[in-house]
């Protein structure tokens, strides 16, 4: 049987690396031995490519080196918090703009040394046919996304930057607030009813990611910043990383209404493999069934039917199960689809297909 191909929604690869010092990701095509992502664990588990986001954490969190290239983004506050190094991923600090900027750059300068230095194993693509073509040519195919757009100013001025360099998806927010809205935090159980709506610059975010046709995820968004993009916004509504609040009521979760809202607007939904986020009560049960994974794809596709469901797994940004352990892992959960009952025309869909037929609808 010819093994299912994965273009996933969701993956902090890029933050890995930045935060390892692995400036050129010669870890990514050599093997890493820590994380959920390389080269040779893509070839394993078929992963193909997918969007590779640039996630900024609390200053805390950024390796000593970084300081070392930017000492002039050194300010009184984090010349303290240094002293408290964390390593916790979820810390929800506010973090500056020329921080995230400076962050956010090399980032995206460690995926464009990738594709020039290994031209025959990894490519960056703006569109569907890149894709495509980087998949038939057994290339991994990125698709760069910002996840929180602390590093853009009101003016949008770095988001013309970044769109230059390939950027072309973006989540307004992570879990903190910024200038544009408000992330959910991390409570369980809870709702994503928390905290205010967009602001005038989040509006002005939305519009211009309308007119440069940059993908706009609701995933970390509160629940009145979710239905103002959808007010404004007249592309599809996704959600690249999320579950679903019923089977698991964490704030990250979406609701009925929100994915009925997503439905409506033909948008997807990409499956977060996150412990903490499929589980019933929130448990990080390792031994966590795959099973309970398929349940909470039976209950999007439920609702947004099979063109509207992805997988989104935020590899290298949580914790997941055993059962699937890293990329490699990714038949084991094709593997339980097919004992769901799933026939390989929704398998295909869901692991690749609706995430390229959406890209195409919308970037070309």
């Amino acid at each position: 049987m010819t093994q299912t191909s994965v273009f996933d929604g969701h993956n902090d690869l890029l933050l890995a690396l930045w935060r390892s010092d692995d400036l050129e990701g010669s870890s990514f095509i050599s093997g890493r031995d820590t994380g959920h992502i390389d080269l040779p664990r893509c070839k394993t588990g078929k992963l193909d490519g997918g969007f590779f986001a640039m996630f900024v954490p609390a200053a805390t969190i950024a390796p000593d080196s970084f300081w070392k290239r930017h000492p002039e983004l050194i300010t009184d506050d984090i010349k303290k918090n240094k002293q408290t190094r964390s390593d916790n991923l979820l810390n929800t600090a506010t973090i500056s703009q020329a921080y995230a900027y400076a962050a956010t750059i090399e980032m995206i300068d460690i995926a464009h040394k990738l594709a020039k230095q290994h031209s025959d194993k990894v490519q960056l693509c703006t569109n569907s046919n890149e894709i495509k073509s980087s998949i038939e040519a057994d290339k991994i195919a990125i698709l760069l996304h910002i996840e929180g757009a602390e590093a853009i100013s009101a003016d949008l001025h770095e988001l013309e930057v970044l769109y230059s360099k390939g950027l072309r998806s973006i989540g307004p927010v992570w879990s903190r607030k910024n200038i544009f809205a408000e992330g959910v935090d991390f409570s369980f159980p809870s709702t994503p009813d928390q905290g205010g709506g967009l602001t005038q610059a989040g509006k002005e975010l939305v519009r211009f990611c309308n007119e440069k046709q940059i993908l706009i995820d609701l995933s970390h968004l509160n629940e009145a910043g979710f239905w103002e993009i959808a007010n404004i916004s007249d592309m599809p509504l996704i959600a690249t990383h999320s579950n679903v609040h019923e089977l698991c009521p964490s704030p990250r979760n979406l609701t009925a209404s929100q994915l009925a809202a997503i439905a409506e607007s033909n948008g997807i939904v990409g499956l977060n493999f996150g412990i903490g986020f499929l589980h019933l009560e929130g448990k990080r049960d390792r031994l966590l069934p795959l099973d309970t994974m398929c349940r909470h794809l039976d209950a999007l596709l439920e609702v947004l039917g099979e063109d509207g469901v992805a997988l989104g797994s935020d590899f290298d940004g949580i914790q997941i199960s055993d059962h699937i352990r890293d990329c490699a892992g990714l038949p084991n959960l094709i593997t339980a689809m097919r004992k769901k009952g799933y026939d390989d025309i929704l398998i295909n869909k869901i692991c690749s297909q609706n995430w390229i037929q959406l890209i195409k609808n919308t970037l070309g």
